[in-house]
């Protein structure tokens, strides 16, 4: 007994030793990779050969938007002043390529991959759009999928000259295959125009990627609103979570509406909390009508609602509120 004992609890350590050392790695590891990145006015004090190479990828093989911006806003006009922050940047990048000829719009369209590479042909394309495709799913089409996806593509670049091109990072294969199907109907100039807006969206998400960002701006709010009262939902219970990419749940906070329907103390996320992602609000609605005495139903239609959204840029304010009968529900993006 007393061996078997022995032998559990140096189990138990080393398994405990093992975790806490992996923990210790990732944790490590995610500080060394965040340290590393550069804000972008540490980027524009760099020299120009720095400079081209971290802002050359941004867009797809096209080095060419990186050095026209290097000679028009670093050299040319002296315009670093202006760049301030990411959007700056990316302002400035996207008006580059908005300003360029039909020629180089359609060399850049045709320099992105098609989006149903098989998984070994992935080292044929750059880092970047490996991890792109990789996160949508792609390498795991079905041969029927990939079947119907070579198909509706061949069909797209003999109608359009350039591969169908969407921003994958936050899609599945579903989204990819939904969109081509829709978009293969559009007229070859619309749907040129919508090519260049994926591009854009692409090069928005390699630049959060790539920089260390510092001095948030941006903030989360709430504000709930009793629809069948006519009133602010006051003392609500209103619980927030951050939703990774494989989609598990981190839990952030808990809050409580004040007599307003908003929340106690501010914003629900400022500062370093601000980053961009995926989150979820879940309100408690039918504690809520209980405390109303609302006359709802044995099991309430509305009990907890959760609702999904998306913080795409980290200087701008997200409001997110709640429109909430004990019958249905609407929100939108409020300022």
């Amino acid at each position: 007994v007393t061996y078997l004992a022995e032998s559990f609890f140096d189990t138990m350590v080393i398994s405990l030793f093992s975790s806490w050392n992996s923990l210790c790695h990732k944790f490590v590891m995610s500080n060394l990779e965040h340290s590393s990145k550069p804000t972008v006015q540490e980027l524009l004090s760099k020299p120009k050969e720095e400079i081209i190479a971290l802002l050359g990828s941004i867009y797809e093989h096209s080095s060419w938007v990186a050095e026209e911006f290097y000679d028009t806003y670093l050299i040319s006009t002296n315009s670093e002043s202006s760049i301030h922050n990411i959007r700056d940047l990316f302002q400035a990048l996207s008006s580059i390529v908005d300003k360029s000829s039909h020629a180089q719009k359609l060399q850049l369209l045709n320099s992105h991959p098609d989006l149903c590479e098989k998984i070994e042909k992935l080292k044929t394309l750059t880092k970047a759009s490996q991890e792109e495709q990789s996160k949508a799913g792609l390498n795991t089409l079905t041969e029927s999928e990939r079947t119907k996806f070579h198909t509706l593509n061949s069909t797209y670049k003999s109608k359009f000259n350039f591969p169908f091109i969407l921003a994958v990072r936050n899609a599945t294969k579903y989204t990819v295959l939904s969109a081509i199907e829709g978009r293969i109907h559009l007229t070859p100039e619309a749907e040129f125009l919508g090519a260049l807006h994926q591009v854009h969206k692409i090069a928005w998400m390699r630049i959060l990627a790539a920089f260390r960002i510092t001095d948030r701006k941006g903030f989360l709010t709430c504000h709930v609103l009793d629809t069948a009262n006519g009133i602010p939902a006051a003392n609500m219970k209103i619980k927030l979570h951050r939703i990774s990419p494989g989609g598990k749940r981190e839990f952030i906070r808990e809050y409580i509406t004040n007599e307003d329907g908003r929340l106690t103390g501010g914003p629900a996320l400022k500062d370093e909390e601000f980053i961009v992602g995926t989150y979820e609000w879940t309100f408690y609605v039918g504690d809520y009508f209980a405390r109303k005495n609302a006359k709802t139903s044995g099991t309430p239609f509305l009990d907890e609602v959760p609702l999904r959204f998306g913080i795409d840029d980290p200087e701008e304010h997200y409001h997110v509120p709640l429109l909430v009968s004990p019958w249905s529900y609407s929100t939108y993006r409020g300022s």
